[in-house]
């Protein structure tokens, strides 16, 4: 679908947007547009009980005296107090209705939505943004689907007074949601086409935006000593892989240590050893959203040349149960140096982000790391699917990614650390083991991560199992890969590490 932002016109076939705020009053194109109709939108509006909330639609079909298709009144809500995300929510909206409608074209007349909290241009941006991340489907494996089902709408055209601003705007969003995108694909793939070599080859495509990508094989890990990473994937056929994607938007010129991004890669999830049920199981490809995510905020901030410089880390593996699989209770040797006696194959996530944390700070010398990672079924307890957990061992670090998150729609909340969490994953025959008793789950598993957190190292820990993946339609997505995180990464970027 092709998005762009005109002056106001005439418009000449197709469906038409306009606006209706909270308690159902029309702004002035739409006023416009019921008087041509001689009072069909209003009619409409009482009819269905109409009350402007953001994202509400009524349609009013084949009006008379327009030569539009159909008219379609989208409620913002108190416009005063309308701010980015609602105005996401209504090209959202916009799309979820006309998409598959047999419309081919919308046209929207936002040339009055001033009086909202952003500008005009921003607002129509946000719009688009909203009918972008809304209009994605991951179809690739449909042979046989219904064409009143398949996508209608081809163009969608924004009219504002402030249209070359707009277009400006959303020229960046575009880029965002391009890596929004690829998150997407890649947790919505099954194991048997993303496994860890294979999402080492999407990344490599990632050097023609000027990403600077290698790629560290099982060899290389065993030389290093990777042997809590390796320890997940000595049951599984498919070799391991590091992959490091490097973008330096300065030309050479960052003076300080890059951001480090790490996520965790678990292309397929059975649990080993300590196999999971059944039920369910086949969710387990979406394991390496962390991964996923680094990857297309990589994607996102190359492609809108971002002036900053930012390392992103995936340690992608696959966890299978076999002859040669880890076994409860083995003793493995992090890099680090550090021992852990495995008490839980299934906790196996930590395991990968433990060594590549590591590696990370040994190699980069980060003053921020931040780590994403699908970690634990105790977060989806604690906050459902509404927010991810987020840990965090610096107080201006963990201010930054939740006024990111506020503004990115992604949104966060902090959960603690302390000793007293810590002392529960000491172990007897080891330095630690790597889970603690069934409380506080996500938090020990944090503290896990800690132990492999230099001095003087700003991090934070990301727990978005519940936000990777929706089982129902949201505002800016059918159901599936949400691609959570690309957006709080890259505003958190934005604001505090862009020249």
């Amino acid at each position: 679908m092709k998005i762009s932002f005109a002056k106001p016109s005439a418009v000449k076939g197709g469906a038409l947007a306009v606006f209706a705020g909270q308690g159902g009053v029309l702004t002035a194109a739409a006023a416009a547009i019921d008087a041509t109709t001689d009072g069909q939108v209003q009619r409409a509006l009482k009819a269905s009980r109409f009350d402007g909330g953001v994202g509400e639609i009524v349609e009013v079909l084949a009006p008379a005296g327009l030569d539009a298709s159909r008219v379609l009144v989208v409620g913002t809500g108190t416009l005063a107090k309308a701010g980015p995300g609602e105005f996401e929510r209504i090209g959202g909206a916009l799309q979820a209705r006309v998409g598959a409608s047999g419309e081919t074209t919308l046209t929207v007349l936002a040339a009055d939505l001033g009086d909202s909290t952003v500008s005009e241009a921003e607002a129509a941006a946000r719009m688009g943004l909203g009918a972008r991340l809304r209009a994605y489907r991951f179809d690739r494996y449909r042979t046989k689907e219904q064409p009143a089902k398949k996508p209608s709408l081809t163009k969608l055209v924004i009219q504002t007074g402030e249209a070359r601003a707009a277009d400006s705007a959303f020229n960046r969003y575009e880029a965002i949601a391009e890596g929004v995108f690829l998150t997407r694909d890649l947790v919505s793939e099954p194991g048997n086409v993303v496994y860890p070599k294979s999402f080492a080859d999407k990344a490599r495509e990632l050097a023609e935006h000027g990403i600077t990508v290698q790629v560290l094989g099982e060899k290389e890990m065993k030389k290093l000593g990777f042997g809590a990473l390796l320890g997940v994937s000595q049951g599984s056929a498919h070799e391991p892989q590091l992959v490091i994607l490097d973008y330096d938007g300065t030309g050479g010129k960052a003076k300080t240590a890059p951001v480090v991004l790490i996520g965790k890669g678990v292309t397929f999830d059975t649990g080993g050893i300590s196999l999971k049920p059944a039920a369910g199981m086949e969710g387990m490809k979406w394991d390496m959203g962390g991964a996923g995510a680094v990857i297309g905020t990589m994607k996102a901030l190359a492609r809108r040349k971002a002036k900053c410089r930012v390392v992103g880390l995936c340690g992608m593996v696959e966890n299978m149960p076999s002859a040669t699989a880890q076994r409860p209770g083995d003793v493995v040797k992090s890099y680090s140096g550090q021992t852990i006696e495995v008490i839980n194959t299934d906790a196996e996530g930590r395991l990968v982000l433990c060594d590549v944390m590591w590696y990370a700070q040994e190699r980069y010398k980060p003053k921020v790391m931040v780590d994403l990672a699908t970690l634990t079924g105790a977060m989806v307890i604690s906050l459902g699917h509404e927010y991810a957990g987020m840990f965090a061992n610096d107080e201006t670090l963990a201010g930054q990614l939740l006024a990111a998150g506020e503004a990115s729609g992604d949104k966060l909340w902090r959960f603690p650390l302390g000793d007293a969490y810590d002392k529960l994953i000491n172990s007897q025959i080891a330095d630690m083991k790597n889970v603690g008793p069934r409380e506080g789950g996500s938090i020990t598993a944090a503290q896990f991560l800690k132990r492999f957190v230099r001095e003087g190292v700003a991090w934070a820990h990301l727990d978005i199992a519940g936000t990777a993946w929706s089982d129902k339609d949201t505002p800016l997505g059918e159901k599936g890969a949400t691609g959570y995180g690309v957006r709080l990464l890259d505003q958190f970027i934005a604001s505090n590490f862009e020249k």
